[in-house]
């Protein structure tokens, strides 16, 4: 089990899920999409301890097992995430008695769960009680033999003097070649294993040739870094934005300042730009267009590194925003770690040698979106005739206790908008990394004129009834009926798609932007994995959601009715083109 948080603001993300962290490896339990029901929902057995704080904490586990006793259907005492989550809330407060205190609860309460033992031996080992730390974890260990953090906890309690291994220390390290294609038929295996929709996007006959051609390019001299750049490539062919290697963060962290690539470049339109020449600005001008890179055409290179990008189906403009972020990381390990770089541009038969990199940079956000500080934000424009609500994030779970602050949030937004009669809306998801399905349907039912439901399929592991989103959901009486426009792009991952893919089948309103780096289908969640000798960790999706929007194609992204590409020059002078044309069409009304 594992907190999987989609984050839309660095674009992870290379869309991957990305865990909460308490040390190096050790993962806190969340599901990939909240999967309470609808009816007869249960009462939060967190919430009573959350309401209940000013008793001692002792006092407070008494009342769960005399509420556990008294009413046993009423409230979600077999929500092992959600005790968790609260657990580690506790300790990250520096609570750590009354974080020991629930940990403890959780691993009496679940004692056959791995996680539960996990988590119990961290707080042992936090409090200073090595002997019990290593108990539970040989206990977790013993019930998920794949839960690598509690080997590792196991490895260090019993030798204090080993340290792990630094990312760093692993480009330039040289394994077994028997080791590497061991990892690589265990990758394979793993993948077709876990994955509900392995050979989806890709035949199983290819998805094994891949690996077997990636075998042979082993040689005795091979590098991990190499090595790891091969796992790109298996796993982008699997099609799937919840099955990733690392979001490239340990790529990018291996890899020496030196080798980085020297100019900070922009994919945009089939050109690639200079957007900032870092310590080239002697040699390089911003607008430059760069035509090759060390003799290689830079829409070659483009191609070669797509196939190391993962995205949803067949959706490109999904790499493109990843290249956009990675792209001083992501080339030098396309080309193979070059000493230096000759670039050549558009116009000039010179060509340029550049020097050597003095940082390593990626672009995280796009300057020319004004988003707002916070990834939800509301604003009034045209004299409060036009809102504009942002949306960057549904990743506001109850599991978690964060979907009230969303609810809150749309809530008054409406409220709002409705009391200022605005007759335009815009909803903004773009870099929007997707979350819970709570949180979309909430904001759906504020836009829908009739009942709907929102998934035509989930299934995972360990399912037992209808979730939230399976069952009819009605429009609030509230609901805004003025004119709908929606933002898109590339980034628009998981919930995102699902949100938009009902848009697009009722005919909200009028989409605007690029195409959307998701759509209806989605195989989410994410098994952790670790290869046995080279040690490296890889993210596989282990669930299938579906959104009502059967008709539309799996393999491309929720298509805009306006296309809007943005030029070079809109991008540097940090025009919002896709927010633009929305105006612009409002005005035109």
């Amino acid at each position: 089990m594992k907190f999987n948080i989609h984050l839309g603001s660095i674009f992870l993300i290379c869309m991957t899920t990305v865990a909460c962290h308490t040390n190096a490896t050790k993962q806190i339990p969340l599901a990939e999409l909240d999967t309470t029901s609808n009816k007869n929902e249960k009462l939060s057995i967190v919430q009573v301890f959350r309401e209940q704080d000013q008793l001692p904490m002792r006092e407070r586990i008494e009342l769960f097992y005399k509420l556990k006793k008294d009413s046993p259907a009423a409230y979600d005492f077999e929500n092992e995430e959600a005790l968790n989550f609260y657990a580690y809330q506790l300790l990250w407060n520096n609570q750590e008695q009354e974080a020991f205190l629930i940990f403890k609860l959780i691993v009496t309460e679940f004692p056959n769960s791995s996680n539960a033992h996990d988590s119990f031996g961290e707080i042992n080992l936090a409090i200073g009680d090595k002997d019990q730390a290593l108990i539970h974890y040989k206990k977790s260990l013993e019930l998920n033999p794949d839960n690598f953090n509690a080997e590792d906890q196991i490895a260090m309690l019993l030798d204090p003097n080993l340290k792990p291994e630094n990312p760093r220390d692993k480009f330039s390290k040289v394994y077994q070649q028997a080791d590497y294609r061991a990892d690589l038929d265990e990758m394979g295996k793993r993948i077709t294993a876990t994955h509900p929709n392995i050979f989806k996007f890709i035949t199983e006959k290819d998805f094994w040739n891949l690996i077997e051609a990636k075998k042979k390019l082993i040689t005795p001299s091979t590098t991990f870094a190499e090595f790891i750049w091969h796992c790109d490539e298996i796993i982008a062919s699997v099609n799937c934005s919840h099955t990733s290697v690392s979001g490239f963060y340990q790529e990018l962290d291996m890899l020496p300042v030196g080798l980085s690539f020297p100019l900070q470049t922009r994919w945009i339109n089939e050109k690639l730009f200079v957007i900032d020449p870092l310590n080239n600005a002697n040699k390089v001008k911003v607008k430059a267009e760069i035509t090759s890179i060390n003799g290689v055409p830079t829409k070659e290179l483009i191609q070669e590194i797509y196939q190391h990008l993962p995205s949803q189906g067949y959706i490109e403009t999904t790499k493109r925003h990843l290249f956009n972020v990675w792209s001083t990381c992501l080339i030098p390990y396309a080309m193979d770690f070059p000493d230096s770089y000759v670039i050549t541009l558009k116009g000039s038969s010179n060509p340029i040698t550049l020097n050597k990199a003095e940082e390593k940079r990626i672009l995280s956000e796009d300057p020319s979106i004004h988003h707002c500080e916070k990834s939800l934000c509301l604003e009034f424009l045209q004299n409060n005739q036009t809102a504009v609500l942002t949306i960057s994030s549904f990743n506001y779970y109850k599991v978690r206790n964060s979907y009230a602050y969303f609810k809150d949030f749309i809530d008054s937004s409406f409220v709002e908008i409705n009391s200022k009669k605005s007759k335009n809306l815009i909803i903004d998801v773009r870099n929007n990394g997707g979350g819970s399905q709570s949180a979309s349907i909430h904001l759906l039912r504020y836009l829908v004129e009739k009942p709907f439901t929102y998934y035509s399929n989930a299934d995972f592991e360990g399912k037992k009834e209808k979730i939230e989103g399976e069952e009819s959901v009605n429009p609030y009486e509230n609901r805004f009926d003025g004119n709908l426009y929606f933002l898109i792009d590339g980034v628009g991952n998981s919930t995102t798609g699902h949100f938009m893919s009902i848009v697009k089948v009722l005919k909200l309103g009028t989409i605007i932007g690029e195409e959307l780096g998701s759509n209806q289908f989605c195989s989410a969640g994410g098994k952790i994995f670790r290869l046995p000798h080279t040690k490296l960790v890889y993210t596989v999706a282990d669930n299938t959601h579906e959104s009502m929007a059967t008709d539309l194609p799996d393999e491309i992204g929720i298509l805009p009715d306006i296309y809007v590409t943005q030029t070079v020059d809109e991008y540097l002078n940090r025009i919002d083109a896709v927010k633009a044309r929305a105006l612009m069409l409002i005005e035109e009304k």
